[in-house]
């Protein structure tokens, strides 16, 4: 009898439970669909929206915006995300809620390569971040320090220039000598010194970060399901990232450990190691960085300043090589101001109006980040004239390539064409909504000056130095304009070009 009675209880309990988590469940319901989510496509169990993304997810989110508007919601396996795809939709969260978008979601491979998102990039909003981002701002990016590395430039630049030249009528990988111009740029900036390039170290670095960058690209589960992260101890990915990061790791150690032994020594010139070094031991500092966090700033200068010099350069050229009456128009302009020299120096830059044209509609067309980087809500809001919810930790694109090409802004936005700025004041340094390549904000890329002046040197270089023409039997429309897959838009096939040397006289004759 009692044990009836108990199971009669038991029985009773368990209803009543299951009665009451339905009613909570469906009470939670009617709150969040009485407040107003963005529209967006239908979306599968489980996945959600995922199968929606595509090999290329800027492209596919753009098609998607074109169905469902300019602030569009998918729920991305259990990441509630927004995808920012119109100007004045990316002006009304910057204008007005970019505290509260200033977010960064902590991406599984991100979280392991940054050292735990020490780096400026993706460290959390808060206080760590606004102290390293003002050392960013006020020590390693300054005008002044940026101007200091001219020499540098024109260094590599020189370098480059002379295995153009030592290939003859050869085609060159025009994709791979602008990246190792651009790291190795990048990598005596932050060693002071050519004797890792000399040594080998550099082209070793090269393939650590190709790798890095991989893994940051890609696809990768737990990022959309948080509880699926074991999935990669069998997959290979933690493998991969135990390597690369152990790889990664001992080569900055060796390096700030010679610093350190060398900087009794040093000159008065600082690197950004020994700058970094200086902070971090100046007692004075608001932050005392640890040697972890010292690497996360140090890996960030890497992958910004190398990838989108990289990618800018290479799209550059390609529309230049499609578009060969823009060519001509900006080779005269360079070789005008060069007036005779073998060389464009930074001080003639300013001088080269429509070749800053050029790269800003190369800006437009291929920006280097075409979702940005991701960012991710701090709280609830709502946004937009239809007062649209956006729950916190909700996941944020801003698609730069929709915005860049949306039709209410820009006539024929498909087309190439640098003259379209010669009408207004339009500038991708994150004041003009229509462009964003570099984000805006707080959060906007603080390294845009860096970036900036190494693709306007060799791009005029190269105009000046060389005729320019494609292999034998390959014709402009059989040009691949295909992009890989990753964070940052590069070009999928490498970019082979023949370069034909211009003697010095006809340099004068022009």
């Amino acid at each position: 009898m009692i044990s009836q009675i108990l199971f009669v209880l038991f029985i009773t309990f368990i209803t009543l439970s299951f009665s009451f988590f339905l009613f909570i469940k469906q009470k939670r319901k009617t709150i969040t669909n009485s407040r107003r989510l963005p529209p967006g496509p239908k979306k599968l169990p489980v996945i959600g929206n995922l199968h929606q993304l595509g090999n290329l997810p800027h492209r596919s989110l753009q098609n998607l915006s074109k169905t469902y508007g300019d602030l569009m919601f998918l729920q991305l396996g259990s990441v509630p995300t927004i995808v920012v795809s119109s100007p004045n939709m990316a002006q009304e969260i910057f204008k007005n809620h970019d505290l509260i978008f200033s977010g960064r979601p902590p991406l599984y491979a991100v979280k392991r390569i940054t050292y735990d998102l020490s780096n400026i990039s993706f460290a959390p909003y808060g206080d760590y971040w606004r102290e390293v981002r003002k050392i960013l701002v006020l020590e390693l990016m300054t005008v002044k320090r940026v101007q200091s590395f001219e020499n540098i430039r024109a260094e590599e630049l020189a370098l480059m220039i002379d295995r153009i030249k030592s290939s003859g009528r050869n085609p060159v990988d025009l994709s791979s000598l602008a990246f190792s111009l651009s790291n190795n740029v990048v990598s005596r900036v932050a060693f002071g010194t050519a004797n890792y390039i000399d040594r080998g170290e550099n082209n070793r670095f090269q393939e650590i970060l190709h790798g890095i960058q991989q893994l940051v690209g890609e696809f990768n589960l737990a990022d959309y399901f948080p509880g699926m992260a074991w999935i990669n101890k069998f997959n290979g990915v933690d493998k991969r990232l135990k390597k690369y990061f152990g790889d990664l790791d001992r080569f900055f150690d060796k390096v700030i450990e010679e610093h350190v032994d060398q900087r009794s020594s040093k000159s008065d010139e600082e690197d950004i190691i020994d700058v970094l070094l200086r902070i971090q031991k100046d007692p004075f500092e608001t932050i005392q960085l640890k040697n972890e966090q010292l690497k996360g700033v140090l890996l960030d200068v890497f992958i910004a300043g190398t990838d989108t010099s990289t990618a800018t350069i290479i799209w550059t050229m390609t529309e230049l090589i499609r578009n060969p009456e823009i060519k001509l128009k900006a080779q005269q302009e360079v070789r005008k101001i060069a007036k005779g020299k073998p060389k464009v120096e930074e001080s003639d830059l300013p001088k080269l109006t429509y070749l800053k044209l050029i790269i800003k509609e190369s800006f437009r067309l291929h920006p280097p980040t075409p979702l940005l980087v991701p960012r991710e809500t701090t709280q609830n809001c709502t946004i937009g004239s239809k007062s649209y919810f956006i729950p916190a930790k909700t996941r944020v694109f801003f698609n730069a390539t929709a915005i860049s090409k949306d039709p209410r802004s820009w006539e024929d936005p498909e087309r190439f064409w640098p003259e379209r700025f010669m009408k207004g004041e339009i500038d991708f340094r994150g004041q003009n909504f229509e462009l964003l390549p570099f984000g805006a904000g707080r959060r906007g890329c603080p390294g845009i000056n860096f970036a900036v002046s190494l693709v306007e040197l060799a791009l005029a270089n190269l105009l000046l130095r060389f005729d320019w023409g494609l292999e034998e039997g390959i014709k402009v429309k059989d040009i691949d304009m295909e992009e890989a897959v990753g964070i940052i838009m590069h070009k999928k096939t490498p970019l082979r070009l023949v370069a034909q040397e211009v003697v010095e006289d006809e340099e004068k004759c022009l």
